[in-house]
């Protein structure tokens, strides 16, 4: 038979709901684990790069904003997908992460090794001396 967690004030509930789910339980002598274990999961999407350079084998993302589900995105992208050059254009890479952050895109971007560069100041020559042309 199952563990059962005896009802104390330092058993917290992440909501009223789980906390009706847990006074059920008891009242019926129903053995139960509390978030007893954790189970990883991958969410299936699909990521369409702006532009993709063949002669030179990288895709360049254009960015205005960089909100923090673009940064989540772009670390799971690079996690599963390792082989992909995947370079920024950024509006401005000196825009706050979020209010109140000292670091900015650019420095996120150089953080997870991620080549950048502004929109206004166009692609850098050394993007393509860098590359070795696709075959």
């Amino acid at each position: 038979m199952g563990k059962r967690k005896r009802r104390t004030s330092s058993l917290k509930f992440r909501s009223g709901s789980e906390r009706k789910c847990f006074d059920f339980l008891c009242q019926r002598g129903v053995a139960y684990e509390y978030e007893h274990m954790k189970f990883p999961y991958v969410i299936t999407k699909t990521y369409l790069p702006d532009f993709y350079l063949p002669e030179y084998d990288f895709y360049i993302e254009v960015k205005g904003r960089f909100t923090s589900q673009d940064r989540s995105k772009h670390l799971f992208i690079r996690e599963q997908h390792p082989e992909l050059d995947i370079r920024f254009m950024f509006d401005n890479p000196n825009s706050k992460l979020y209010k109140g952050s000292s670091a900015t895109y650019g420095d996120w971007a150089n953080k997870h090794n991620y080549l950048f560069c502004k929109t206004t100041e166009g692609i850098p020559k050394e993007w393509f001396r860098n590359v070795s042309r696709k075959k």
